[in-house]
């Protein structure tokens, strides 16, 4: 048994300070709101890796190896990296921590530090025992999970319905432009709910955690990918809409989008990996892969090379067939053409680390996303693929898809949250009637706090509403900020969703705030943990009172929800 004593003050100091100057020139300090949004449950904690013997590293059984990198890839991967060069966290690779040495490994897990690190072993989430072994995996040479190429791809590719055999029409009654794509989160699945009678249609098992759901063009598909890299794609027009198709395009992931512009509405979709660092273009009517396009490559910034610059949001073009393509830690956006996928041609657009989501503006020419942990927006223009500003907003920006809406003195803008800071920015977006206002922060509201993952409004609407669902007060996070747009400086009214929800013990973190087809009705997700009761509360957009709320034993985990009309036209 190891035990610890209370390290000196001095001796806490120093070892933050040392792993302070070993961080990237481009990295803050984290947030601890950012840290909760990073340091979730990865899937390669599962996937079986070589473990390299190496001679200047403590020992370490492959039983305590196996146990160790299970643990670093569910709580820690997220912020420091598959191969732990950093990534919103710092690098922990050898040459950096067999420096340090056990003992101070040690104390920087137990007690954490000022710069963001949690304090694994005081939280309790770490056993001492853990703690020691964290600090000896750390100095071994990182694993490198296995690469994801066209044969693994194609391992995993299944067409359950092929295309010759499905409708051709809809076969059901369902208002299917206003079907609720919801994930529950840790069970796998995603419920289908019926926006006018507020019923699941149907529970349809997906992979783990899925993070977004986008429809095809036509409106007939729906594709969800999981934090697993395992893509479904959703036939709507079935009877009981269900799977047709799925595949794997990795061991993690977050994005996929389907091809929008005209005259090749449907014909392909597109995922992006987090591992490997890809994206694989695919046939959007059977999900079969085409085109794997590595982005591994050179940072924006310092030009150096990075071995895993994840793909993170993946956006549609209405000007032109192209998908533009966010690449988190070299900090660059990719509009890659599928005119002609043999001939693959993209435009490479230098923006600012670490690229992670955003949307589109009302017009849906500009793209504005967010460069988080650089505390920037950029913007592209989608049409001329070219970058036409880089915007300095609040501490880590995290927009979802953003909110666009009419200003009354600023014209058309859009908004962003922030999980490091309670502001949410108002960037000017109208070039050609209010050019003095474009592309800057025109105003900047004060929320409830820090932890907002999602900001919503609805062209018919005249409200802009705020989550805080990281919040660390859990009077911010069971409640939602709502603000006028007509008058946004007046401040924000407070509505207590998760006690409307009516549930017993748990979270009941208020999350992503979703508006149905007609505009009048924005939902909300109330997230607890998975052995505790969740909701789905529906409010009156125009009174702002409670007007529904969603209760099955089958919702369990419940947070993002995608209106099928609204995440096909880009409403938001």
């Amino acid at each position: 048994m190891t035990h610890f004593r209370a390290p000196s003050l001095a001796l806490t100091l120093a070892i933050s300070a040392a792993f302070s100057c070993t961080a990237q020139a481009a990295d803050p300090k984290m947030d601890p709101a950012d840290v909760r949004y990073h340091a979730g449950s990865s899937p390669l904690a599962n996937v079986e890796m070589y473990q390299d013997i190496n001679p200047k590293a403590p020992p370490m059984s492959k039983a305590e190896f196996d146990k160790a990198r299970k643990i670093y890839f569910e709580r820690c991967a997220g912020c420091h990296g598959v191969l732990r060069k950093g990534a919103t966290g710092k690098p922990l690779t050898p040459d950096i921590t067999l420096e340090k040495g056990s003992e101070y490994l040690k104390v920087f897990i137990k007690y954490g530090s000022p710069a963001g690190m949690p304090n694994w072993g005081t939280s309790g989430e770490l056993t001492d025992d853990e703690v020691d072994l964290m600090a000896r995996y750390v100095q071994q040479t990182p694993p490198q999970p296995p690469e994801f190429g066209m044969p693994e791809m194609k391992g995993t590719w299944k067409v359950l319905v092929p295309p010759e055999k499905r409708p051709t029409k809809k076969m059901n009654s369902y208002n299917i432009n206003n079907i609720f794509s919801t994930t529950l989160r840790d069970t796998g699945e995603v419920a289908l709910i019926d926006g006018d009678t507020k019923k699941i249609i149907n529970i349809v098992k997906t992979g783990y955690a899925v993070h977004i759901s986008r429809m095809s063009s036509s409106g007939r598909y729906l594709f969800v990918i999981g934090r697993d890299a395992k893509i479904n794609l959703i036939d709507l027009w079935m009877e009981k809409p269900d799977n047709v198709a799925e595949i794997r395009v990795g061991l993690e992931a977050r994005s996929v989008e389907t091809s929008k512009y005209k005259g090749f509405e449907d014909k392909y979709a597109i995922a992006g990996s987090y591992w490997p660092p890809q994206y694989v273009i695919m046939k959007g009517d059977t999900l079969e892969p085409l085109k794997i396009v590595g982005t591994r490559g050179m940072t924006v910034d310092t030009q150096e090379y990075h071995p895993e610059p994840r793909v993170a949001a993946i956006v549609a073009s209405h000007f032109n067939p192209e998908f533009v393509v966010n690449v988190k830690e070299t900090g660059k956006i990719l509009v890659v053409n599928y005119k002609d996928i043999e001939n693959l041609t993209t435009t490479e657009i230098p923006a600012a680390r670490f690229l992670h989501d955003g949307g589109m503006d009302s017009t849906h020419r500009y793209f504005l996303t967010a460069a988080n942990q650089s505390n920037k927006v950029v913007v592209v223009d989608t049409k001329t693929d070219k970058r036409v500003a880089i915007v300095d907003v609040g501490k880590i920006p995290h927009p979802g898809r953003g909110a666009n809406f009419v200003h009354p003195k600023y014209g058309p803008v859009w908004a962003t949250g922030h999980l490091g800071d309670e502001s949410i920015a108002l960037i000017g977006t109208d070039p050609v009637k209010h050019k003095q206002y474009a592309w800057k922060v025109v105003d900047s509201l004060k929320g409830q706090g820090g932890g907002s993952l999602f900001v919503k409004t609805h062209p018919k609407s005249k409200n802009l509403w705020v989550d805080t669902a990281l919040n660390p007060d859990a009077a911010n996070s069971q409640s939602i900020a709502v603000f006028d747009t007509t008058n946004p400086d007046k401040g924000f009214q407070t509505l207590p969703i998760a006690e409307w929800a009516g549930l017993g013990e748990g979270a009941k973190r208020v999350v992503q705030p979703e508006y149905n087809q007609a505009g009048d009705e924005v939902w909300f997700s109330v997230w607890s943990a998975k052995n505790q009761q969740s909701a789905i509360v529906v409010v009156d957009d125009k009174t702002r009172k409670l007007k529904a709320v969603i209760k099955d034993p089958k919702l369990i985990t419940p947070t993002g929800k995608f209106n099928v009309f609204n995440t096909q036209h880009d409403v938001y």
